[in-house]
């Protein structure tokens, strides 16, 4: 199974010529898009959101992941192996959340280069490649990969407290696991919500905060938009 995890968007051709790199070569790959509107040229949102997202993946498949403003730049190509799951995409923090939670970790960078390679679109030619190539079992020594130690960023967060991304409900997602939130209360947007267990627990027309189904901390309205309140937007702080 490969997992794409992308900042593209569901139109265009984007995710259509990186399936197809990847069935050339590996044909009867399960290609499942997780996400194609991560958020745009934001690899430190879309770690956190990946973390989440990713929970369930099983062990033994590829998350391709690319969320990459630098492509073409001095980031490196990495292939990740964490707790029996692989992660190919741009060394951006894309992964950190990944690597930090994991407890069996390996890092390589992709010294492979193809033929065919746009200064624009390494997800196509490069790490689509890779990705299909590990999805079919090919061997690490034949991939053209070298070691290297796991990139971090100890200057992040464990949690991101801010809104993150905005799904097709209006609902806005934080980067703040819900388990870790002490208290019923939260500022954002200069609003004070309360937490409810559910859309019902609240009147219609109400906001609130609460667990969404990967674990975070969302802000919603019962029947409504949260997107649409006032304050409310990517990268607003989110207090407790």
């Amino acid at each position: 199974m490969i997992v794409l995890f992308t900042d593209f968007g569901a139109n265009g051709p984007y995710l259509g010529q990186m399936e197809m790199a990847i069935r050339r070569i590996a044909p009867s790959a399960v290609v499942v898009n997780l996400l194609a509107d991560a958020p745009s040229f934001d690899p430190r949102a879309s770690a956190y959101l990946l973390a989440a997202l990713t929970v369930e993946v099983p062990e033994g498949a590829v998350v391709l992941g690319v969320v990459d403003p630098g492509v073409g730049g001095p980031r490196r190509p990495m292939v990740a192996r964490v707790d029996g799951r692989w992660l190919v995409g741009p060394d951006n923090g894309l992964f950190e959340l990944l690597l930090r939670r994991g407890s069996q970790i390996e890092t390589w960078e992709i010294v492979w280069r193809p033929d065919r390679l746009s200064a624009t679109f390494h997800g196509r030619d490069l790490f689509a490649p890779v990705a299909a190539r590990l999805a079919s079992g090919q061997a690490l020594d034949q991939m053209g990969l070298r070691r290297i130690e796991p990139p971090r960023r100890p200057d992040w967060p464990d949690d991101l407290a801010s809104i993150i991304y905005t799904d097709y409900y209006g609902n806005a997602w934080t980067g703040l696991r819900a388990a870790a939130v002490s208290g019923d209360w939260i500022m954002v947007g200069g609003q004070r919500l309360g937490r409810a267990r559910t859309f019902g627990d609240v009147a219609v027309g109400s906001a609130f905060w609460y667990e969404n189904s990967c674990g975070l901390l969302e802000v919603a309205v019962n029947g409504g938009r949260a997107d649409r309140l006032g304050g409310i937007e990517l990268g607003t702080a989110v207090t407790i």
